[in-house]
């Protein structure tokens, strides 16, 4: 089973709403995909239709009060299973920064689910600030997943994170993660901005910046408001195909 963590140290840029599209594309293609919400702002977890649950989360499990198995919910998405989030998953930073081994408790947490025969692949969403969740689905991928908005800043942050997954390397904490891809979104046709920032990218990574490109939509931005993914919500449009194309990359470079 593979497991990847999703991530930007920048809230804003399309992290969660590439999250929810890859699992539920990768569902759609066959794969039994467990989408875990590490964002105590739970974005994940709503965008996908389910009610916040308090004691449904990460968080009694990274404190040995619970199993991850029995925090599983179903979505509306045929192979499609989420872990969901809560606010109070905020306080494990806290909690976490006194146990030992804190950087372990998210891959000791979601171990028996790896080990599940009924998942192919795991997808965490990661909230968007470097601290001790974030380090720590680090620590539990195999993979990262960086969605990046076509902006000024772009080059910046992605070189932080690539900083980042190099120290969790040199660490020895998982030595064998690796980037499986970076991903513009937000794409707008109509500025040049957008354009230079593709241009950037891959001139700096090459093959690391996926080919799809996501591009910026009203109804992309809507979905998550009825609790919906965009291929429910406006199947035929444009947003719907490129992640539908993001998906089979995605999918590919697995």
């Amino acid at each position: 089973m593979r497991t990847i963590a999703v991530l930007n140290q920048k809230g804003g840029v399309g992290k969660t709403t590439t999250a929810i599209h890859l699992a539920a594309g990768a569902a759609e293609a066959g794969r039994q995909v467990l989408l875990v919400d590490l964002d105590p702002q739970a974005n994940a977890t709503s965008g996908l239709g389910l009610e916040h649950v308090p004691g449904k989360s990460l968080y009694p499990v990274l404190v040995g009060q619970a199993r991850a198995v029995d925090m599983l919910q179903a979505s509306r998405q045929a192979n499609l299973q989420i872990l969901p989030s809560e606010l109070d998953l905020a306080g494990a930073e806290i909690e976490l920064a006194g146990m030992d081994n804190p950087l372990l408790r998210v891959r000791e947490a979601l171990a028996p689910l790896r080990s599940d025969p009924a998942f192919d692949l795991v997808i965490i969403d990661c909230p968007p600030s470097v601290g001790l969740l974030m380090t720590s689905a680090l620590v539990a991928a195999e993979k990262i997943l960086v969605p990046v908005q076509c902006e000024y800043f772009a080059l910046e942050g992605v070189g932080k994170i690539l900083n980042l997954v190099e120290r969790i390397k040199q660490g020895d904490l998982n030595p064998s993660l690796s980037i499986l891809g970076i991903v513009l979104t937000m794409y707008d046709t109509r500025t040049r901005l957008s354009q230079q920032v593709s241009e950037d990218l891959r001139a700096h990574l090459g093959e690391q910046v996926f080919r799809t490109i996501i591009p910026r939509s009203v109804r992309l931005a809507e979905a998550p408001s009825h609790g919906r993914t965009i291929y429910e919500y406006d199947n035929s449009g444009v947003a719907a195909a490129s992640y539908r194309q993001l998906t089979t990359e995605f999918l590919s470079r697995l």
